[in-house]
């Protein structure tokens, strides 16, 4: 197990859930820890990739499709994966699709949101960076950051002329 002071000063951004109570932290814990140890699942990685970077080009609608959502076994999982399914074990949101549906049983024309949940294995670190459910919290501006503190090489900027004047000319 790596400690937290492994990654200083590494660019580190913590997506911090909002709004858990004490039993369901428990249990999101609880369902990551018992998934520790688990083979990592290199065909989901191969089938994001696929579906995030299709060659040849692909319709979207196609797409998922074309996925085989991982080696299918339980016992193999990427980190995404694994925190993805924790936090829907909670019905806690991560980037849920959105829809409108019309509410007659408040009133005529009434219409409220549903969410619907992407597929666990569809999920990429970055998600939980834009998930509006997640505060993202930046240790090094936490810690009392200073950009007067930072050291700096000195080097020569160069500016290739080339690339500007050929734009303007154009």
């Amino acid at each position: 197990m790596v400690g937290f002071e492994e990654f200083e000063g590494y660019p580190l951004r913590i997506c911090r859930p909002v709004g858990l109570n004490r039993d369901e932290v428990e249990r999101l814990v609880a369902s990551v820890c018992g998934r520790v140890g688990q083979r990592y699942d290199l065909r989901n990685i191969l089938d994001l990739a696929r579906y995030l970077l299709p060659l040849p080009p692909v319709p979207a609608p196609w797409r998922r499709r074309m996925l085989s959502l991982g080696s299918g076994d339980p016992t193999r999982a990427i980190c995404s994966t694994l925190i993805a399914q924790a936090f829907q074990s909670v019905n806690y949101p991560i980037l849920p699709i959105a829809e409108w549906q019309d509410d007659t049983r408040r009133c005529h024309g009434c219409r409220h949101r549903v969410l619907q949940r992407r597929h666990y294995s569809l999920f990429t670190p970055r998600d939980f960076d834009l998930s509006p459910y997640f505060e993202i919290v930046k240790p090094v501006l936490v810690n009392g950051f200073d950009h007067r503190r930072l050291i700096w090489r000195e080097t020569t900027v160069t500016c290739r002329k080339h690339d500007w004047s050929a734009r303007r000319a154009n």
